[in-house]
C-alpha cells in the first residue's frame, strides 16, 4: 500500500494524523521539535519507501494532528504512547522505528515501553539524555527554541543549525521560504510543550534503564552537529551493544537532509530485514 493517509483518535480531543508511502515491511518514522510527518526531505523518504511502508505521524498538535485546549503534550511518554495508539488502529503489530532528534527521544522511549512492538531502531541526531548526555552549548539551545522575528528570520536561523556553515546559505536560499511558511502555521502553544518535553528528557536525572531485547539499531549522527553534539552516538552505541553507528563528518543537526543517500543506507542496513506486521 502507498500514498494513504488517516487520522487515528488517541482519545476525544486527541488525534494523531498519518501518511504513509510505499510498500513492504512497516517503518514507524518519528519527526523532531516543531517537525511534521510531511516535512521529510522528499529524498531520504523516497530511498526508505522504497524497502518500507513508510509511517510518518505528525507529532500530537502539528499538522493535522489536534490537542485539546486542555491537554499536554505528555513530554517523549505522552508522545510514545500516541505511536502505541497509532500502530494499534493500523494493525501494525510490530514495525522499525527511526526517530530524529526528539523523534529519537520517542523512539527509544518505545523500545522500552512495548520493546515486543519494535523491530529494528534508527537513531538519527539524538541522544540518551540523562547524565549520560553530552552537553551542547546553551548558546545553541537558546537559539533552537527561539521564537523572536519574524518566521523567516526564524528558519534562517534555524537552517544555520541544521545545516553546517558551508552549506546553510544555499539551503537558506533554496528552502528559506518553504521552512518559514511551515514554522508560521506551528502552534506557540505546542512549541513551547514540545520544549518543556526537550528539557524533561534532557534532565532526566537517572540513566536510561536497560533493554533485554537484542534489537538491531543504527546511530546516524553529523560530525559537525551543535545542537546533539556527536560525541552521543558513542553514547547511544554503549546502550545498544552491537550497534552500528555511521557517523558522517560534514553534517551538521540535519544529516538525512544533507546527504539522504548515506542515512537511509545506515537506517536499511538494520531495518530491511523481514519483519511481522
Amino acid at each position: 500500500m502507498s500514498g494513504d493517509q488517516g487520522i487515528v483518535e488517541v482519545r476525544p480531543g486527541r488525534s494523531i494524523a498519518w501518511t504513509a508511502v510505499g510498500d513492504g515491511p512497516p517503518l514507524l518514522l518519528v519527526n523532531g521539535y516543531g517537525a511534521t510527518g510531511l516535512d521529510w526531505d522528499p529524498s531520504f523518504l523516497g530511498l526508505l519507501a522504497a524497502r518500507h511502508r513508510v509511517i510518518c505521524p505528525d507529532n500530537i498538535g502539528l499538522g493535522r494532528s489536534v490537542l485539546a485546549d486542555d491537554d499536554e503534550v505528555g513530554g517523549a511518554e505522552g508522545m510514545t504512547a500516541d505511536m502505541i495508539a497509532l500502530l494499534d488502529a493500523l494493525e501494525v503489530e510490530r514495525a522499525a522505528v527511526a526517530g530524529w532528534s526528539m523523534g529519537g527521544f520517542v523512539a527509544q522511549s518505545l523500545a522500552r515501553q512495548a520493546p515486543e512492538r519494535v523491530a529494528a531502531l534508527g537513531l538519527i541526531s539524538t541522544h540518551t539524555g540523562g547524565p549520560d548526555c553530552v552537553n551542547g552549548e546553551t548558546a545553541i539551545a537558546r537559539q533552537l527554541i527561539d521564537h523572536s522575528g519574524t518566521p523567516r528570520e526564524q528558519a534562517t536561523r534555524l537552517i544555520s543549525l541544521l545545516f553546517p556553515p558551508e552549506v546553510a546559505p544555499e539551503a537558506d536560499q533554496r528552502f528559506g521560504e518553504i521552512v518559514a511558511a511551515a514554522r508560521a502555521a506551528l502552534p506557540e502553544r505546542v512549541l513551547f510543550m514540545q520544549e518543556e518535553a526537550l528539557g524533561a528528557w534532557h534532565g532526566r536525572p537517572t540513566s536510561l534503564p536497560p533493554t533485554d531485547l537484542a534489537l538491531p539499531v543504527a546511530v546516524v549522527h553529523g560530525g559537525a552537529d551543535l545542537v546533539v553534539p556527536p560525541g552521543n552516538a558513542e553514547v547511544l552505541a554503549r546502550f545498544h551493544p552491537g550497534a552500528t553507528v555511521a557517523l558522517r563528518p560534514a553534517c551538521a543537526h540535519a544529516p538525512m537532509a544533507q546527504e539522504p543517500e548515506a542515512v537511509s543506507t545506515a537506517i536499511l542496513a538494520v531495518t530491511a530485514a523481514p519483519q511481522g506486521s
